[in-house]
């Protein structure tokens, strides 16, 4: 029964929130050290590229995975949290079979993939409102689906560079840190004068 309580109050919402900004400072790091990577690495395809497609949605899927575990005191079924997870492991597997051949295909599978962790975001983060900074990641899921759709578009024009995702995951990183920002303030609220 102790370990219960114990659980019960280690996981209460202040906790969650506290949680939730430090991942999303990680998420924001990640993505911004990513992109740099993948902005020198050379055009065309190569092992680098492979490794750093294949990183960034199992990244992707380890965050969500994380935020599941730290969630003890939201109700209602996480369907959207657990198919973005269990969609970015498979699309990390497909993205490391075609990126060593086609620059087209890699982004074509990121396309799809951004579109539909955009709409996994979307949802969890309208669901998640109450719990304080979420409208940034309301607008980065919905940004993130018209991205994706771009790349799944911009994919039939033969690309020969895939350079244009490290800017999509920057500005992902950025409504991050907007998140973590107003999380943040929402713990430690600035005192009235």
């Amino acid at each position: 029964m102790r370990t219960i309580v114990t659980t019960l109050e280690s996981t209460s919402p202040s906790t969650f929130t506290a949680t939730l900004r430090r991942l999303y400072v990680v998420r924001f790091a990640f993505a911004v050290v990513w992109a740099v990577l993948l902005f020198l690495t050379p055009d065309g395809t190569g092992p680098l590229l492979t490794v750093l497609l294949v990183v960034y949605p199992l990244a992707d899927a380890a965050a969500v995975l994380w935020q599941l575990r730290s969630d003890h005191h939201t109700a209602g079924p996480r369907v959207a949290e657990w198919a973005n997870v269990v969609v970015s492991v498979v699309v990390a597997i497909v993205l490391g079979w075609v990126s060593s051949g086609s620059v087209a295909a890699a982004l074509g599978v990121w396309g799809a993939w951004a579109a539909a962790a955009g709409v996994a975001q979307l949802v969890t983060a309208v669901r998640r409102r109450s719990s304080g900074g979420q409208v940034p990641q309301i607008l980065s899921g919905a940004l993130s689906i018209v991205a994706g759709l771009a790349f799944l578009a911009q994919s039939f024009q033969d690309p020969d560079s895939i350079s244009g995702v490290g800017g999509y995951a920057v500005l992902g990183g950025i409504f991050f840190l907007i998140s973590a920002v107003r999380l943040g303030r929402q713990t430690n609220p600035l005192p009235r004068r």
